[in-house]
């Protein structure tokens, strides 16, 4: 895949001019900020065989079984050609009209009927064109199931085409590139919140009524996060793990979905930070190990502190040894972690392993895990396959995991609960790397639960009121998530 990176291909999109930011007229008529040109492709081969590559890594991370390849008429041909002659795939090729001589045929190549054909497109938006190709393909006696496309606009494409029972599988989202360009300057905070109200504003999907006719395409200031249940409805669900069903209850108590990161290095500043902002907020985040005077004592008086103000302590410890080591690093050592902490968090590189050996000793205690699906930081590698291999190892894992460290939301199964860092209530990013999001839009727009916000609370020079500035935000948005189903 010669090393490139979605985020690396969405500057150079945007470099080559098939990412443009004005006033552009749509087909439907309709005036959008945002245009994506993507038949600048033919002229730029290189970068064109990188996003054949990334396609492709998207279809083998999802493990997709097919046995042919069509690519959408006209800017995915040269696409799906090169995807196929790299490794050496059977192609279709769909006629967008049939020809009035020789066989007269609609789809060329060699295929048998039942045969099951991955579709691949360029841009989707209401996801129109891949049904065209699926409904030809499909008169022929082929199956259709999936789709790959590079870029999502998130207008309704992948609802409409869950409803014919195609899925769509994106290589870039519409707000992954909005995040990408913001973060490197190419754009300003105005032209990528014209983009999303646009987005939100214009979906393309309309479910059939029972009756017949069509149900308005909403608009709405939420993306529909398919929360149907709320917090305290999921805590009750039977196969929620008890540390999230009580994390869950907490935060519907307090009206709070704010984990303040507590990273200072003092434990006396700490626990005057606790008790300072306790009543605020579901989950105190810590670096025990950034701590210069560290005891058990210490941690015996912050449990209090987390009891007295009804929230949970979780040791942002990051664990990514094999599971020996890390049982080992979790019940002992200096810090003893198990012995104090609701919450650990883990990465999924080690594979099952890791949370293997963390539910020995946590599980019998009552606690609770979290894997790092994705992280805030510029060029962060956990994404794709490795998301989805965290989801998996979650899922296989759900008597100990109970959610998820990520940007977005990666799951739509209710019991795990989503917690996203850097977060402000500015967009923007700092020097080493770090994203910044709102709260508005990691609750309402990425559909996590939980945000967390480390520097906006503790660089202010009035904590409580920055405090509660982020808890009413966190919760005002989920409100208004609520409100748009």
């Amino acid at each position: 895949m010669d090393g490139v990176s979605v985020e690396s291909l969405i500057l150079k999109l945007h470099d080559v001019n098939a990412v443009k930011f004005g006033e552009y007229k749509l087909k439907s008529g309709l005036m959008t900020p945002i245009y994506i040109d993507l038949r600048v492709l033919v002229s730029h081969p290189g970068l064109m065989n990188q996003v054949s590559s990334l396609i492709y890594q998207r279809v083998k991370e999802e493990g997709l079984q097919f046995g042919l390849v069509c690519g959408v008429p006209y800017t995915a041909l040269p696409l799906a050609t090169i995807i196929c002659s790299t490794h050496e795939l059977p192609m279709l090729i769909r006629r967008k009209e049939a020809k009035d001589y020789g066989t007269k045929k609609m789809v060329e190549g060699s295929f048998c009927e039942g045969d099951t054909c991955l579709i691949i497109e360029d841009t989707v938006t209401s996801g129109s064109s891949i049904l065209e190709t699926a409904d030809v393909l499909l008169k022929e006696g082929l199956k259709v199931t999936d789709a790959v496309v590079l870029m999502d606009r998130e207008q309704g494409g992948t609802e409409m085409l869950a409803s014919r029972g195609i899925r769509l599988l994106p290589v870039i989202s519409m707000f992954k590139l909005l995040d990408v360009l913001l973060a490197a300057g190419r754009i300003d905070g105005p032209t990528a919140e014209s983009v999303r109200r646009f987005i939100q504003d214009n979906n393309t999907f309309r479910p059939k009524k029972e009756n017949g006719g069509a149900v308005p395409a909403p608009k709405k200031a939420c993306l529909d996060l398919n929360r149907e249940q709320s917090y305290a409805e999921r805590a009750q669900l039977p196969n929620v793990h008890p540390l999230a069903c009580k994390l869950l209850k907490i935060m519907e108590e307090k009206q709070s979905n704010l984990c303040v990161s507590a990273d200072v290095t003092s434990g006396e500043e700490l626990l005057r930070l606790a008790e300072s902002l306790g009543p605020k907020i579901c989950v105190l985040k810590t670096h025990v190990d950034i701590l210069k005077d560290f005891t058990l004592d210490f941690s015996q008086k912050l449990q209090a502190v987390a009891d007295q103000h009804n929230f949970l302590i979780f040791e942002d410890r990051k664990f990514a040894d094999i599971g020996n080591t890390v049982k080992h690093q979790y019940e002992g050592g200096v810090y003893q972690i198990s012995s104090w902490s609701h919450i650990v968090n883990a990465h999924a590189v080690p594979g099952p392993g890791v949370v293997r050996g963390l539910s020995a000793v946590g599980k019998p205690l009552g606690r609770g895990c979290l894997l790092i699906a994705q992280m805030s930081s510029s060029g962060s590698l956990a994404t794709g396959g490795y998301t989805t291999a965290a989801v998996q190892m979650a899922e296989e894992h759900s008597d100990f995991v109970m959610g998820f460290i990520c940007c977005s939301k990666v799951t739509q199964n209710p019991q795990f609960i989503h917690m996203t860092p850097g977060v402000q209530l500015e967009t923007g990013g700092d020097a080493l790397g770090q994203q910044y999001a709102t709260p508005e839009d990691v609750i309402c727009r990425r559909g996590s639960d939980i945000i967390i916000v480390g520097r906006g609370i503790l660089e202010a020079s009035d904590r409580l009121k920055a405090a509660e500035s982020y808890r009413r935000a966190g919760w005002d948005a989920y409100m208004k998530a609520r409100s748009s189903q």
